[in-house]
């Protein structure tokens, strides 16, 4: 079975010889290269890897479901925690506590 890109996702990679090709964003790897990691694997909006413990920057407004507050546009987001499901990032917002966040909303510090 030939992987999707590991760079955009792309389900329509093709094989040439020992090389994977991606024609969506032209990316090029080999088996080698792409060791699938065990655990979860989260990318923020620029498609940077998120780890446990990293700094994230919020890049839009958010309205905070059953409130009226909103958390704005650069609020830093420290020493997050990534967890399976739709909000894939556990953290605490001061001012706001506890707090669930879609990978999508962020940028890595």
């Amino acid at each position: 079975m030939i992987p999707n890109c590991p760079k955009c996702n792309s389900e329509y990679t093709y094989e040439d010889g020992n090389v994977f090709i991606c024609p969506e964003c032209a990316h090029e790897w080999t088996e080698s290269d792409h060791t699938e990691e065990e655990g979860l694997v989260v990318k923020d909006a620029y498609g940077n890897l998120l780890q446990d413990g990293d700094t994230v920057t919020i890049i839009k407004d958010l309205k905070i479901k059953g409130s009226s507050s909103t958390l704005k546009i650069g609020t830093k987001v420290k020493n997050i925690k990534l967890v399976e499901g739709d909000h894939n990032i556990d953290c605490k917002i001061d001012g706001f506590g506890a707090m669930k966040l879609k990978s999508e909303f962020v940028k890595k510090a």
